[in-house]
C-alpha cells in the first residue's frame, strides 16, 4: 500500500466513512504507534517491520478451533498497518492528531488515564466518608493512634503514632468503584492493591495477636513479615493466613470460586472444613461448597489486572465480559448462544472500551451493540 492509499484510509476514518473493518485496522495502527512511540526513522524498514509484528503475534493452533485469537483478520493485515503508521507518521502529522481526537471522540470510554482510574473511598470507624479521588495530599484523619495520609503518589497511609486500646475497634474500610483501583499502606507496613468494585477492611491500628482484614472482589498483598502476628484474609467464607508473603485474592460475589494465588512465601487457605497449603507458583481455587484444588498457577493471568492488562487464556466470553464490565463501569446484557466462545489474547486496560470490543467482534461469531453504558453482546 502507497502512501496515497494509506492516507485515503486514514481520511475516510476522519470523515467517519469506513467499514468496521478498516476502522479496527486504523485503530489498531494508533494503538500500536501509541504503545512504541519509538523514534522512526525517515526511510522506514518495511521488512524489518514485518518481521518484528509477526513476532509479537501468536501462531494459529489448529488444534483448538473453539479458540479465537484476539487480532485475527488484523495478523493477516500486519504490514499494511506499519505501511499506514510509519508512512503517515511524518507525511501527515496534522491528520495524525486528528485521528487522536476522533479515536477519542468515537469511543463510548476514551483512552484511561491511570491517575483517574486511581478511584476509591475511604469510610473512617465514626462513619465519615472520604473521597479519594480528590482528596488533597497529607494527612486526612487519624483514628486509634494512626496519622491516615494520601502520598504524593496518591495511595493511602496508616502510620502508627501511638499504641491505643481503642485502636483495636477503630475499622476503616476503602471501597473502588466499577472502574477503579487502589492502593493501600496498611499499619503494619503491608502493601495492598485493590482491583475495580472491591474493598478491604481494616482495623487503624493491629493491636491484638494478629492482624486481620476483610476484602470483597480482588487484591494483591505484599504483607510485611512479623512472625509474631500471623496476617489473615478473610473472603466469602475463606481464609487466607501468611506471615510475610506476596498473594493475590480474587474473590468477586459473582464468580463461581475463590482463586488465591501465591507469588512469594507460605500461604494456608482454608474453608469451613478444608485447609491447603500452597507454594510459590500455584493456585488454590475454593469452589464455595468446601472444596479446595491446589494447581499450578499462571502468574501472568493472575496478575495482569495490576500490570495493567486484561489477559485472556482459552477464556469465555462470559467471564470477559465480567472483567470489562467491572473495569469499564458498564452492564453487559447477551443475546444467543454465547456458550462456545473463548478467546485468547492480550489488552492493555489503559485502551478503550470501544477498542476492545471491535477487535473482539473480528472473530466473526459475535457483535456488539452499546447504547450509552450498556452493552449488549449478539451471537451470530
Amino acid at each position: 500500500m502507497d502512501n496515497k492509499t494509506a492516507k485515503e484510509l486514514i481520511d475516510k476514518y476522519l470523515a467517519g466513512q469506513c467499514t468496521p473493518e478498516e476502522e479496527a485496522l486504523v485503530e489498531t495502527w494508533y494503538n500500536q504507534l501509541s504503545d512504541k512511540q519509538e523514534a522512526m526513522p525517515g526511510q522506514p524498514d518495511y521488512e524489518a517491520r514485518n518481521r518484528q509484528i509477526s513476532a509479537g503475534l501468536p501462531p494459529p493452533d489448529p488444534t483448538t478451533p473453539a479458540i479465537r485469537r484476539l487480532w485475527p483478520r488484523i495478523a493477516a493485515a500486519a504490514s499494511i498497518i506499519i505501511c499506514i503508521g510509519i508512512g503517515l507518521f511524518f507525511l501527515t502529522q496534522p491528520n495524525l492528531q486528528k485521528l487522536k481526537v476522533q479515536i477519542a471522540k468515537n469511543d463510548i470510554i476514551s483512552e484511561n488515564n491511570k491517575s483517574e482510574n486511581n478511584k476509591a473511598v475511604l469510610t473512617l470507624a465514626n462513619g465519615q466518608r472520604i473521597v479519594l479521588t480528590g482528596a488533597r495530599n497529607g494527612r486526612l484523619a487519624a483514628e486509634g493512634g494512626t496519622a491516615i495520609t494520601k502520598t504524593m503518589d496518591g495511595q493511602i497511609s496508616y502510620n502508627a503514632q501511638a499504641a491505643s486500646s481503642a485502636g483495636a475497634a477503630a475499622f476503616n474500610t476503602i471501597s473502588t468503584p466499577r472502574g477503579g483501583q487502589y492502593q493501600v499502606v496498611l499499619p503494619d507496613g503491608s502493601h495492598v492493591w485493590l482491583n475495580a468494585a472491591s474493598s478491604i477492611r481494616f482495623p487503624a491500628a493491629f493491636t491484638g495477636n494478629d492482624r486481620e482484614v476483610q476484602i470483597t472482589g480482588e487484591a494483591y498483598f505484599e504483607v510485611a513479615h512479623n512472625k509474631a502476628k500471623p496476617f489473615r484474609v478473610r473472603s466469602n467464607g475463606q481464609t487466607v493466613e501468611v506471615v510475610g508473603t506476596h498473594f493475590n485474592v480474587s474473590a468477586y460475589s459473582d464468580e463461581k470460586c475463590i482463586y488465591t494465588t501465591l507469588l512469594e512465601g507460605s500461604v494456608k487457605v482454608r474453608s469451613k472444613t478444608k485447609t491447603a497449603i500452597i507454594r510459590p507458583g500455584q493456585v488454590a481455587i475454593n469452589n464455595l461448597n468446601d472444596e479446595i484444588t491446589v494447581k499450578q498457577a499462571d502468574i501472568d493471568e493472575a496478575m495482569a489486572w495490576k500490570n495493567g492488562m486484561f489477559m485472556f487464556n482459552n477464556e469465555d466470553i462470559a467471564s470477559i465480559m465480567r472483567k470489562v464490565s467491572r473495569w469499564y463501569d458498564v452492564d453487559i446484557d447477551y443475546k444467543g448462544d454465547i456458550s462456545n466462545i473463548y478467546i485468547d489474547g492480550n489488552y492493555s486496560r489503559s485502551k478503550s472500551l470501544k477498542s476492545l470490543l471491535r477487535n473482539i467482534e473480528l472473530m466473526d461469531n459475535v457483535k456488539f451493540k452499546i447504547n450509552e453504558r450498556r452493552v449488549t453482546i449478539i451471537a451470530k
